[in-house]
């Protein structure tokens, strides 16, 4: 039976279920067999991790040409200038080429969990958050995104991936969802 799961992967868990370091992995949180990862987060990332056993599903949902749209809660050390935004919405030059272009904003806050250890904050600097939304997978992207516009990422969270968000998972939660009947997914489907 074919299955998908949506994931909180936690602080520091890395996106795979051996480590031979000892470092905490997916099967720490599942114990399901044959199931893999769809697509991945860098272990100092938080957030939205979809699984599945279903190989034609795990390279939809990873292959970039299929342009699924990435949510990410970024707390930026600073306050992002309109100059900043604007150019993340254009894409940004990264040392393996421009990005594409992104949806940047503002936002408030989000109501997520607090991350042990908490990032570091300084009192002489404010941060703030942004939702940024790719359509595109590089390695550490949003990082190296937000850093080149002169705002360094000091906590990262997938809120969603195409139509399959969070909702109130809590870190290293998961749970089970219907697998789309159509490509690309519709929202009702999740």
């Amino acid at each position: 039976m074919e299955r998908l799961l949506l994931f909180n992967k936690p602080y520091l868990v890395l996106c795979q279920f051996t480590d031979p370091s000892g470092r905490p992995t997916l099967a720490d949180y599942l114990s399901i067999p044959e199931i893999y990862a769809a697509g991945r987060l860098d272990t100092d990332s938080e957030g939205l991790l979809l699984l599945t056993n279903a190989g034609w599903l795990q390279h939809r949902i990873a292959d970039p040409r299929h342009k699924l749209p990435k949510t990410y809660w970024v707390q930026v050390e600073g306050v992002p200038t309109a100059e900043a935004l604007a150019t993340l919405r254009r894409g940004v030059g990264l040392n393996d080429g421009m990005t594409r272009p992104a949806q940047a904003q503002l936002i408030d806050a989000p109501d997520v969990w607090p991350r042990t250890p908490p990032i570091r904050e300084r009192k002489q600097i404010p941060t703030s958050w942004i939702e940024l939304v790719l359509t595109e997978g590089r390695n550490r992207q949003v990082r190296r995104m937000t850093a080149a516009v002169g705002y360094p990422t000091l906590r990262l969270v997938r809120a969603s991936i195409g139509p399959w968000s969070l909702g109130n998972l809590q870190p290293g939660e998961w749970r089970e969802v219907p697998i789309p009947k159509r490509w690309p997914p519709e929202a009702s489907e999740s």
